[in-house]
């Protein structure tokens, strides 16, 4: 997907590419195989992600299926533009809980002549648009969009279907709370929830 051979050294711009998708859709998973790639070719790589992110690890960025790299947490987005110094390329996990001040970093890091790998949920649970990954997608040089599978039909999933009562829109958690659907079983997995709601409401 990505020629390093066709990049123009003589160009001092670099590039933001975005990795998004459903929960369990490999998000991380293609995040951490391209950080480590670039380290392999011996560039400088720097990992951030949210402090609010302690799922699996405080520190380390980690997929669903174990894969690690290690990483900085930081609080606000605008901490990522003071710590990315001296480095080639810049990777950023759950981006969907960063402030909007993560997209002028991004941008302005790409400016630097720095690579950008940002990876994140592309629509809360509700199947709305999440926090800043829209103009994140719209800035970007590359969106690569990745699926999970429908753990109902076993067709392509896009949306993160939420099984825990709970309207706050961060809410961590993982196949307990979440389930990757179709769009299909989706919409009928929420008719399902509105009635079941609705009825308790009744009683």
């Amino acid at each position: 997907m990505f020629l390093e051979n066709t990049v123009n050294h003589t160009e001092q711009f670099g590039w933001i590419e975005v990795i998004c998708g459903s929960m369990f859709s490999g998000k991380t998973e293609e995040l951490i195989r391209r950080l480590k790639r670039a380290q392999f070719a011996k560039q400088r790589i720097e990992i951030f992600k949210p402090a609010v992110d302690t799922r699996y690890d405080k520190e380390e960025v980690v997929s669903h299926d174990d894969s690690r790299i290690r990483s900085t947490p930081v609080p606000v987005a605008s901490n990522i533009r003071l710590l990315a110094n001296d480095v080639d390329v810049v990777g950023i996990d759950e981006a969907q809980f960063f402030d909007n001040e993560i997209v002028a970093v991004c941008n302005d890091l790409a400016n630097r002549g720095i690579r950008v790998i940002v990876a994140g949920l592309d629509m809360d649970f509700k199947g709305n648009p999440f926090g800043p990954m829209p103009a994140l997608m719209a800035t970007a040089e590359y969106v690569t969009k990745v699926h999970a599978v429908c753990t109902h039909t076993g067709n392509p999933a896009h949306y993160s279907f939420r099984k825990a009562q709970n309207d706050t829109i961060v809410m961590l958690g993982e196949t307990e709370e979440y389930e990757p659907l179709s769009r299909a079983a989706y919409y009928k997995a929420i008719q399902k929830q509105q009635k079941e709601t609705t009825d308790s409401k009744d009683v």
